[in-house]
Formats: structure tokens, C-alpha cells, sequence
């Protein structure tokens, strides 16, 4: 840990998460809540620490924590979890092609700076802070922190609309990419208002889609599948172990290792185990062999589920139409029953959008120490966003739903 003062306050840069106050950190993430989405549980000081500890991310994986935090006195008043990264893996906004750009003019692109939750492409809050003067605080103690450690760019990824209108008040670049998003919403011209259930779901769709969903349901269960839901405690050691094997065997079966190590998950079992949702699935015979595992964000006061998040899944044996039982239908069907406001179906995927997963832009923000680069990069997001308003326009004229 490094320290310096600064005006009225004290910059602490901190190199294990584990060794933050949670109290202090998730309040300063309940404080930023501006919504009703409830607490975003990927941001909390238990899901960064366990990324440490769990050495899913660390230096040896390219992730190197430098948490810029500041203080008044004892009192945390503004943190960001900034890692300093040697590769751009895990992080769901591509700039390969930056990387490239900078390798073919004999420039050094890494390391660089990231602002993120680690293999997590879901939005949220980035800086968090008592105050907007302290929020304004730390993006400039995070931006003279990465001048001074000499990182060729800073990325603030996935951020919520506070952080990228801040960003952008000082110079930042803003970037859009494209997720897709459920919402427990008829359209209005269906009468709004929550599905009452599946059925309810299915009858706000298209002929064609309402068919299709059919039939790929009905393809599970002819194959004699069965899924069952557990909730937080309610999700055994054993479902947990089966879980990890699926989710290690669909990243061999792509050719790569999992980023998240079991240990990851112990502690989600022992530590967040309130905010998980999984979905077990059982062949004929009774055997489980299929899961998928969902996240729920709760409301600090009462404890409610309010919004779910697909994550991981996998099986141990092939079944045709499993995938979108598992990590669609499973959970539409929980959500819509559980009064969920929203299920966001993870990064890119047009083929959710025959789910009623709608797209949805998500924002990031750049800031490049080299000013020609900055230049250009700027030049390219002005394009960007101009092909990415385009095609949300076009996605749009697909509407699943009843016309």
C-alpha cells in the first residue's frame, strides 16, 4: 500500500483488496445506488476480494491491483477497484485493435489501467464516492495515479450514466457497445404492466417466436430433462462442485482455461451465497448433469431479489435445445414468478433478442496518455457510435413482440 496527501484528504493506493473494510467500501456502493436496481453485487469489497484472494485475479493472471482509494482522516470517502493489466483478456470491451496500433508504430500499449469488475460485463457503478466532490476527487487522483506510473490508457468499463457524464466532463472518451436485456415489462401497447407468468410471457411474442420457444422446450423435455431452482443457502456444497465441472468443461470444450478458479466460488457459496441463484438440471434417471448459474442483485433494506444476471453455464452431456433452457427459460420463468425487474443475458449474443432479450447500449470511458493516439481513438468512437446507433436502430425493426 502507497500513501500521499492531497489538499484536504490522503490517497491510499491498495494492493489487496482483502485487506479493505467492507463496511466501509459497500457503503460507499449503497450510496452510489441511484436506482431501484438494489446493491450491484459485483461491485461489493466481498466480490473484488474473493477475485484476489481466490487468485483469479492477480499479477500472475495480468491482473494487478492498484485500488485507488481517498481518505478523510479514517473515513473512505471515494475507491475504485483499478487494476493494472498486461493483456486485455476478461474484459468484454475489445481494443485489440488499439493494442495492434500501438505495436505497429513500436509503442508500447501495455501495461494499461482498467476500472472494472474482472470477467464481469455487467454495468454498474465504477467510482464510488460519498459525495460528487469526492467522486471528482477520485477520477483525478485515478488519472494523475496512471500518469505516474507511466500506463499507456485508463479504461473505465461498463460504468452507469454518473460515471461516464463525469468522465466525459474532464476529457475522457466515451465508448458504446451493445448488450441485451429482459425486462418484466409488456410493451404498452400490449397494456404493460409484469407478466403474470410464462404463458403470459410467450403471448406478447410473435407467432413465429412464441412457436419456436415451444418447440425448443418441448425438445428438452422429450429428452426426459428436468430442472429444479436453489436459492442462496438453498444451493449445496455438492451443486456447487457439479456446477464448476460444467462450467470448466464448456471453457476446455472452447479451448481455454476458466478465469475463475473453485476457490472463486467457495467463497461465493460461503461468503454471497444470498446472491446466487442456480438451476440444477437432471437426466431421466435422476442424475444431476446441467447447470446454470444466475446472479441477483437485492435491495439493502429488505433483502429483495430485484434484478438477475446470467453468468455461467454447462453440462456433462449433450442435450439438443439445453443451452436456452438453462440460461433463458429457467430463468425468465423464476424471474417472471419472483416479480424480477430485469434479467440481463451478459455480453453481445443477437440470437437473445428471439428471447425478447432487447438491446440495450453500455458505455465505457478511455483516457490515452498519447496525445496523437488519443486523437485518433477519439476519431474512431465518433464512427463507432454512429454504426452502433445504427445498428440498435436496425435491431429494433426486429422486435420479437406482437406487432
Amino acid at each position: 500500500m502507497s500513501e500521499r496527501p492531497s489538499a484536504n484528504y490522503v490517497i491510499r493506493i491498495i494492493d489487496n483488496p482483502a485487506k479493505l473494510a467492507s463496511s466501509q467500501w459497500d457503503g460507499l456502493l449503497t450510496a452510489g445506488t441511484a436506482n431501484d436496481d438494489g446493491q450491484n453485487p459485483f461491485m461489493s469489497c466481498t466480490y473484488l476480494a474473493a477475485m484476489h484472494t481466490s487468485q483469479s485475479a492477480i499479477t500472475d493472471t495480468g491482473w494487478t491491483p492498484q485500488f485507488v482509494t481517498i481518505w478523510d482522516a479514517e473515513e473512505l470517502i471515494g475507491a475504485c477497484a483499478l487494476y493494472v493489466k498486461t493483456h486485455s483478456y476478461g474484459e468484454y470491451v475489445f481494443d485489440w485493435a488499439w493494442a495492434r496500433a500501438y505495436a505497429d508504430n513500436q509503442l508500447p500499449y501495455y501495461p494499461k489501467a482498467l476500472i472494472a469488475a474482472p470477467f464481469t460485463p455487467v454495468p454498474g457503478p465504477r467510482l464510488l464516492a460519498r459525495d460528487t466532490d469526492a467522486k471528482t476527487a477520485l477520477l483525478k487522483a485515478t488519472l494523475a495515479h496512471c500518469e505516474a506510473i507511466g500506463v499507456s490508457s485508463l479504461h473505465i468499463l461498463f460504468a452507469d450514466d454518473a460515471d461516464i457524464a463525469l468522465c466525459e466532463s474532464v476529457g475522457l472518451l466515451r465508448r458504446e457497445t451493445v448488450q441485451f436485456h429482459w425486462h418484466n415489462q409488456k410493451p404498452d401497447k400490449l397494456g404493460g404492466g409484469p407478466f403474470t407468468n410464462f404463458d403470459d410471457f410467450l403471448s406478447s411474442l410473435s407467432q413465429e417466436k412464441r412457436k419456436k420457444i415451444k418447440q425448443e422446450r418441448r425438445k428438452v423435455r422429450d429428452a426426459g430433462v428436468r430442472f429444479e431452482g436453489f436459492v442462496g443457502h438453498d444451493i449445496s456444497e455438492a451443486h456447487w462442485q457439479l456446477f464448476y465441472k460444467c462450467y470448466e468443461r464448456t471453457y476446455l470444450e472452447h479451448g481455454n482455461a476458466p478465469y475463475l478458479t473453485p476457490a472463486f466460488f467457495e467463497t461465493m457459496r460461503t461468503e454471497m451465497p444470498e446472491n446466487w441463484l442456480m438451476f440444477v438440471g437432471f437426466s431421466p434417471d435422476g442424475e444431476p448433469f446441467a447447470t446454470s448459474l444466475i446472479a441477483l442483485a437485492r435491495e439493502t433494506t429488505s433483502g429483495r431479489a430485484t434484478v438477475a444476471y446470467g453468468r455461467y453455464w454447462g453440462a456433462l452431456a449433450r442435450v439438443d435445445c439445453l443451452h436456452f433452457e438453462a440460461c433463458y427459460y429457467q430463468p425468465l420463468e423464476w424471474c417472471i414468478a419472483n416479480g424480477i425487474r430485469r434479467f440481463e443475458g451478459g455480453a453481445q449474443g443477437e440470437h437473445k433478442m428471439a428471447r425478447a432479450l432487447m438491446p440495450v447500449r453500455t458505455f465505457s470511458a478511455h483516457w490515452l496518455a498519447h496525445p496523437a493516439f488519443a486523437d485518433a481513438v477519439e476519431r474512431y468512437l465518433v464512427r463507432e457510435r454512429e454504426g452502433i446507433e445504427g445498428y440498435v436502430e436496425h435491431l429494433a425493426e426486429r422486435s420479437p413482440f406482437k406487432t
